[in-house]
């Protein structure tokens, strides 16, 4: 999805020309100055697609937070993508993200801790051999996808994480893709819902296997975890361990990539911000924090009303669809000074890439180590980024994401035998 800085005017299509939620129109079109239309004029709007389905769209920061919160208003049992449209989502319940309180807190609770940033502190050295490894073609001097590197980041820490075994990350990872960009030309494969049901098939049948297999040796990873957990006093049925195993997987492998494409995107188009990172590493934590807002990786979050209400005015029925767009949300005028402004040093900085409320991301403590991590080895290891080609976006209406990003490296001096002696001292890509 492009990220743009939209004009000042209000000449181009307003929401009722642009079909919010075809995923081709994340690839090829930019719905940004759309939504900053529609947070001036129209914040809640009501689209109705040709076969009569229809949702609202939320486009301001306080009212995205008022749905995502408000668990009693706006369900997420009915599903939490635009994906289950016009239907409900059979995880409704039973995977922590498709779930309301209390049935979420219990999931969400004993999960929590061994999610933790002191629970994850083992885990460092292995995101750092996983950064080694990802920067190592730099080496190489010629083009450098980021996108494709990246997507395959974070599988190497999540999957050790839960106990995957390696010979199937590859695997994963392109299903996972898949599964959220089911239109995109590189993953599409039958028309209609096809490739996304084959996708959603061959992923619980994974984890089914997976759980029937460590039943009996569940062993002390994340997977061998919730084999163990229990929820209001009883473990977990099957269903309810193939559903989280898939949440956890895709909420790890979907997001964290484009977040680290897209900022590098951002610094290759503002060239003085990567200059200003270099001279000042104490920035990673707020930098990261901005490519954070400014990525939105996660686009949007659905959600169904439980009763008749109203948001800013419009009366929304019980059982209408509602979509919060974050992608909106994190440039609102009314929160962010100069929203379309890329800045290391923004203070405060609210955004709502990882959620809000009761469904806050549960990996956000991973995503931020392991982007901690790749930046800190990234910035001082490259002076300087070119674009080598064009670049590509995903065609999803639920992950903002690019595709191909590639790439042209100037490394600083020193940067080479830095890299060549962390590769060569890391070992295997195993905790």
């Amino acid at each position: 999805m492009r990220i743009t800085a939209p004009p000042h005017d209000d000449d181009g299509p307003g929401p009722g020309a642009v079909d919010l939620s075809d995923h081709d129109f994340y690839a090829t079109g930019d719905p940004h100055p759309l939504w900053a239309r529609m947070r001036r004029h129209t914040p809640v709007h009501l689209s109705t697609l040709p076969d009569g389905r229809s949702f609202w769209s939320v486009t301001r920061y306080h009212d995205v937070n008022t749905v995502l919160r408000d668990h009693t208003r706006f369900t997420s049992s009915r599903g939490t993508l635009l994906s289950v449209l016009g239907g409900t989502d059979p995880a409704g319940n039973r995977m922590m993200a498709a779930s309301d309180p209390p049935v979420h807190t219990a999931l969400r609770k004993p999960m929590a801790k061994v999610l933790s940033h002191h629970a994850l502190r083992p885990y460092n050295p292995q995101v750092r051999r996983v950064v080694h490894r990802m920067l190592a073609p730099l080496l190489d001097g010629g083009v450098w996808d980021l996108a494709e590197a990246g997507a395959r980041f974070p599988m190497a820490f999540t999957g050790t994480l839960m106990g995957l075994p390696e010979e199937d990350w590859d695997r994963l990872t392109r299903l996972t893709t898949t599964a959220i960009a089911p239109q995109d030309a590189d993953y599409r494969h039958s028309e209609g819902h096809g490739t996304l049901a084959a996708a959603h098939h061959e992923l619980f049948a994974y984890f089914s296997g997976l759980v029937r297999r460590r039943r009996h040796d569940p062993g002390d990873d994340l997977v061998g975890f919730l084999l163990g957990m229990e929820a209001d006093g009883r473990p977990l049925r099957h269903d309810e361990l193939v559903y989280n195993c898939y949440s956890l997987l895709l909420g790890a492998n979907v997001t964290t990539p484009h977040a680290v494409a897209a900022t590098v995107l951002a610094l290759v188009d503002h060239p003085r911000e990567w200059d200003r990172w270099r001279a000042d590493p104490s920035l990673t934590p707020t930098a990261i924090e901005e490519g954070l807002r400014w990525s939105s990786p996660a686009n949007h979050f659905l959600r169904h009303a439980t009763r008749d209400t109203h948001l800013r005015g419009r009366h929304i029925r019980e059982g209408d669809a509602v979509v919060a767009w974050l992608g909106s949300a994190n440039r609102d005028e009314e929160i962010f000074a100069d929203p379309y402004r890329f800045d290391l040093t923004r203070s405060p900085n609210r955004h709502v890439a990882f959620g809000f409320g009761p469904h806050y991301c549960i990996g956000a403590p991973l995503a931020r180590i392991a982007l901690d991590a790749l930046f800190r080895t990234l910035v001082p290891a490259v002076e300087r980024f070119t674009l080598a080609g064009p670049v590509e976006h995903l065609a999803s209406n639920f992950v903002a994401g690019i595709k191909s990003l590639p790439l042209r490296a100037r490394l600083s001096p020193g940067a080479r035998r830095t890299i060549e002696a962390a590769v060569a001292e890391d070992g295997p890509v195993t905790v």
